[in-house]
This record gives structure tokens, sequence and C-alpha cells, in this order.
């Protein structure tokens, strides 16, 4: 039976995978992450926690935090990136610029590589990064 909370997929596996394929993966990866994190800083109402999370899952946010990690991804995980970021998509929420809403896909398209990649403690090393912000 596949175990799907700690995917072991090989690279060619992973890039067999379309560009929205893996930010789809990453975009759950990314807010299953989110709401982890919130739950674990203590008692907190479920409308904080709703607020909190939409204020951290969306575009401008993603885009703002893909920024601070681009410093330290290695060769891959930058071409992960930029192979989410260099997507056409045919539709950005409003609330969004297209770059903005590139970099957010991109930094998806990265979460959900690593995921399925089963590179966790990566997935784990960058997302506390992002939250130290």
């Amino acid at each position: 039976m596949e175990n799907y909370f700690q995917m072991n997929f090989t690279p060619a596996q992973v890039n067999a995978i379309s560009h929205l394929g893996l930010a789809h993966v990453g975009d759950g990866v990314y807010e299953l992450m989110v709401r982890s994190y919130l739950c674990a800083r203590g008692d907190q109402t479920v409308k904080t926690l709703h607020r909190d999370s939409i204020r951290m899952v969306n575009a401008v946010t993603q885009a703002a935090m893909a920024e601070a990690l681009l410093p330290i991804l290695t060769e891959e995980e930058m071409g992960y990136f930029r192979r989410g970021k260099n997507s056409h998509t045919h539709a950005a929420p409003k609330s969004a610029t297209k770059a903005e809403y590139a970099k957010a896909t991109g930094l998806e398209t990265l979460f959900g590589a690593l995921y399925l990649a089963g590179k966790t403690e990566r997935l784990n090393e960058l997302f506390a990064i992002l939250m130290e912000e």
C-alpha cells in the first residue's frame, strides 16, 4: 500500500509531472504546513486560525516568502521554482499581480517537488525559515 504522507518519487518521476501538477500538490503541502504551524503556536479560536491561514496562504504573501528563500535554494530547487514561476497560467487572483502570482506558483511547485521526492527534512527547513521572516 502506498504511503501518501511520505512520498518517495524518483527525480524522473517528479520531473514527469507537469509544473501545474507540482504546484497543485505544493499548494496543499504549504497550506497543511501553515495550518499545522498555526495550531502548534497554541490555543486559538477557529476564527483566528482561519483568518491567519488566509493571511499566510495567498499569492501576495507566498510571493514575498519565495523572495526570502531564493538566496538559499540549491540549483535543483531553483529549477523547480523557475519551472513554476515561468508557467503560463491563464488566471491570477484580483488581489495579486501577475508577477506575484508567478512567484507564488513557483513556491508551490518547489514545495510539491520536494514533498513528492520525500525531502521532508528540507521542506521543514525551508518552511522554518519562512516562519522566522
